[in-house]
């Protein structure tokens, strides 16, 4: 039991040291602790929040979504201009690019975008409160408390580790649809004289699919090409994203196809 312990340990601070000395520094980056403790907050709350709200009146939230949604779209915005233009500027490739860890200017802008990235997924975990004080529980499904759950240690993990490098196309690509997946939030949250405008949900859905795909042959790629870049970092992201592939089909199937062949 004492050699497991001590294994264990032993990983433990070898994950602590091993990590990049320009983002250990940064907040919540040098040790997984307060990210697992913030993912054990989070399932608490998916436990207790609709429990507590079971006999209260749903909260109006709408002067808090609109401004919660089109700050991430700003946000989001930003994120993708810095991961554009630093990628731009340094002359990154799309097939093959190793982390500059180094401390020049563009090493470090692409590295402090990452951590923006990361942090913006703590961020996100407020979709959940939200859901929870409206009393939209059936929002709390499997696929939205699997992504939101799991993306912070996901990126925890690439700024720990990998700041910059190949890790800039899934954060582009990513922070690409969130600005058109939080515009919709924050135009439906003002109410139904918008929403009968926003009619094209379902092509969000078909974007966000089209995203995973595209990381997928990115990282694809990258497992059998000669690159400078952690193969298990790639592991991991094709993986992840072939189960949100699964997941996201799923509830495009249900929501959509489903409910229209209902109706025919």
């Amino acid at each position: 039991m004492a050699s497991a312990w001590q294994r264990i340990q032993r990983y433990y601070d070898w994950a602590l040291e091993n990590g990049d000395k320009r983002t250990d520094p940064w907040l919540l980056v040098y040790s997984p602790v307060p990210v697992s403790v913030i993912f054990l907050c989070y399932l608490f709350l998916i436990w207790a929040g609709p429990r507590l709200m079971r006999h209260r009146e749903p909260v109006d939230l709408r002067v808090v979504l609109i401004v919660y949604n089109f700050s991430m779209v700003c946000l989001s915005a930003y994120m993708f201009y810095e991961f554009f233009i630093s990628s731009y500027l340094a002359s990154y490739s799309y097939l093959c690019q190793p982390v500059d860890y180094s401390t020049s200017v563009l090493g470090m802008r692409m590295a402090r975008v990452c951590w923006w990235f990361f942090f913006s997924k703590v961020i996100e975990l407020l979709d959940t409160v939200f859901f929870i004080l409206r009393k939209k529980n059936s929002q709390l499904t499997f696929l939205h408390v699997y992504h939101h759950g799991t993306m912070i240690f996901n990126w925890w993990a690439g700024v720990k580790y990998v700041a910059g490098g190949q890790s800039f196309f899934i954060g582009m690509a990513n922070t690409f649809v969130h600005v058109v997946m939080y515009t919709y939030y924050g135009l439906a949250a003002c109410g139904p004289r918008v929403q009968r405008f926003l009619w094209w949900k379902r092509y969000l859905t078909s974007l966000q699919l089209l995203q995973f795909l595209a990381i997928i042959a990115h990282t694809a790629y990258n497992l059998f090409a000669d690159c400078d870049f952690p193969d298990a970092m790639n592991l991991v992201v094709f993986v992840y994203c072939v189960t949100l592939v699964l997941l996201f089909s799923n509830f495009y199937y249900r929501s959509y196809l489903a409910q229209k062949s209902k109706h025919a």
